[in-house]
């Protein structure tokens, strides 16, 4: 793979969560800079169709073009289908290269192999198994050598795992973070959000997601009681307006932790839960001096928009863990670790000044 590419077509195939899909973007990035100009098209196997994020991904402005097919289970017609649609893809996009970034399972190594013989492409993938390799022109490391040859443990951390994939070209994470902009309906909401929700100018604005609404994932939302503590401690001593995030089936959740619970004069929480799109989430993120959240899809917002950001969690996952100055994680399964989560929040202030209700920054 020694020429310079000119459309890279990324096979992917995981969840259809945010977070998931925007962890992605540090390797995006990676092939950006190595190579300047390229357009990268996403091409990407779900059990989700449909889901909310597709939009959002779509637009991500590393990405050239976006475009979704649904796992099968009725074999030969599926698989049909499947060859037909990645095909198009490949074609449409004039596509240089396919990289399968998927280390286990045959679906993604068949389509690459098949789209070769069709269209001529260079192709790269995963040998993360003996024999894998005859699938491709180019192979990367496994997980397990990618990790001893970059002083890694297994399980590799979720924005590293794509550069497995990308170890077959030389190209190195090099500490690159997850990264993303706003999109014009985010810019409006931010500049409006204020006047929206009666936050008055000049008070600092904190986010709180408690978030975590989606099956198999209510593990990770933090205790409400922690939460009402940290939210009558920030107001109290940090003198802020707090802004509560989340999808509809969130909001609930929301007025729960509200319940009872009187905020300073001129300090307002709003609960926001289901009164914005995702495409416009990353504006209300922005307008936080501080964002604190769960491990769910907002807090990889919060960090790809470079938002100081305290992720509060309730057991260890290295896996979702991002190691940036603007991160603190905090492990704080119940009220008596409160101090944890305060002493984050302290730390990132001095860090990273806030910058006093402006709705322009």
């Amino acid at each position: 793979m020694t020429e310079v590419p000119r459309n890279i077509v990324l096979l992917k195939g995981h969840s259809a969560g945010v977070g998931d899909l925007l962890r992605s973007s540090a390797a995006w990035r990676a092939l950006h800079d190595r190579y300047p100009g390229v357009r990268l098209h996403l091409a990407f196997l779900t059990q989700e169709p449909g889901y909310s994020s597709e939009e959002f991904i779509s637009r991500h402005h590393l990405l050239q073009s976006f475009h979704v097919f649904p796992k099968w289970s009725d074999g030969w017609a599926g698989w049909r289908r499947a060859t037909d649609w990645f095909t198009g893809v490949v074609r449409q996009t004039q596509a240089d290269w396919v990289i399968d970034f998927e280390t286990n399972g045959v679906r993604t190594s068949l389509l690459t192999w098949l789209v070769r013989r069709r269209c001529g492409v260079i192709t790269l993938g995963v040998a993360e198994v003996p024999g894998r390799g005859v699938f491709y022109q180019r192979t990367a490391p496994s997980r397990a050598q990618y990790a001893r040859r970059n002083g890694l443990t297994l399980p590799l951390n979720y924005a590293e795992r794509d550069f497995v994939a990308l170890a077959g070209l030389g190209v190195a994470r090099e500490g690159r973070p997850i990264e993303l902009q706003e999109t014009p309906e985010a810019v409006a909401l931010r500049k409006s959000l204020r006047e929206r929700w009666g936050i008055p100018a000049g008070v600092p604005l904190v986010g709180l997601n408690l978030g975590c609404g989606t099956p198999g994932a209510l593990d990770r939302r933090p205790d409400l009681a922690l939460s009402r503590a940290l939210l009558a401690w920030l107001q109290q001593t940090q003198r802020c307006a707090v802004v509560l995030s989340g999808a509809p089936f969130e909001r609930a959740v929301n007025e729960e932790l509200l319940a009872g619970y009187t905020p300073p004069a001129e300090l307002p929480v709003v609960n926001t839960a289901g009164h914005t799109r995702l495409i416009e989430l990353a504006g209300l993120i922005r307008a936080c001096d501080l964002y604190i959240s769960a491990d769910s899809g907002p807090y990889h917002l919060a960090v790809a928009l470079r938002v100081p950001t305290v992720v509060v969690i309730n057991f260890v996952n290295t896996e979702a863990e991002h190691p940036h100055p603007w991160v603190r994680t905090v492990l704080a399964p119940s009220l008596t670790e409160l101090s944890r989560a305060q002493a984050a929040v302290q730390d990132l202030r001095l860090a990273y000044p806030w910058s006093k209700g402006s709705a322009s920054k």
